[in-house]
């Protein structure tokens, strides 16, 4: 074999693009502190966390931290033809290989902070989400930003919607509280590691 065969194949091994799982744990190494697991959330705690979502009413969908897509499919299968899906990421790579793999006219990965969801959701022609999703490991977050994030979000939901969070960590429950009146909790036991979900309703007499 000779150099230039040699150096071929070492560029084209290096353009092939990462797997997901690779991707995941390349992102969890990267940014520890924005990734909640080393292990993507399994199929059992993505149809619990979804089975309280009202998806007849919804019509703008929003996800925090949505990686590399684990909830992705899961959530366009169920959303309606003219409904709006806003995955928001603040890991460049994860944006990009969203807008990459999943072509749906939907769907829309953002690359920025859920703390500016606001303004977000209203850059897509809406002025409030219905449901919002958050896989974001609100324990290990920078001083202040999860009550940031927790109080935009209840600003963001039109009455009557909910923050769904998936968490490892109950202290989560302490930035729902001063926002949301009615907190549902559960457990998924079949995640590695296991899991509480939350979800965490807007009065319906809301502003």
């Amino acid at each position: 074999m000779n150099g230039s065969t040699t150096i071929a194949r070492r560029k084209r091994k290096a353009a092939r693009p990462l797997s997901p799982q690779a991707l995941f744990l390349q992102g969890f190494f990267k940014h520890p502190v924005m990734v909640g697991s080393i292990i993507p959330s399994s199929n059992k705690l993505i149809r619990k966390m979804l089975a309280r979502v009202d998806w007849d009413n919804t019509k703008v969908f929003v996800e925090y931290g949505p990686g590399v897509g684990t909830f992705c499919r899961a959530i366009l299968d169920r959303l309606g033809p003219d409904a709006k899906y806003i995955a928001i990421d603040t890991n460049p790579d994860f944006v990009a290989y969203l807008r990459h793999t999943i072509v749906d006219p939907r769907f829309s990965a953002i690359h920025g902070s859920a703390a500016d969801v606001n303004a977000i959701v209203a850059d897509h022609g809406a002025d409030h989400a219905d449901f919002v999703l958050s896989g974001l490991p609100f324990s290990t977050l920078p001083a202040g930003v999860g009550e940031v994030i927790a109080e935009a979000t209840h600003r963001v939901i039109r009455p009557g919607g909910a923050f769904l969070v998936y968490q490892f960590n109950p202290n989560v429950r302490n930035f729902l509280t001063p926002h949301f009146p009615r907190i549902d909790a559960d457990m998924e036991w079949w995640n590695v590691p296991p899991a509480q979900l939350w979800w965490a309703w807007k009065d319906e007499a809301a502003d």
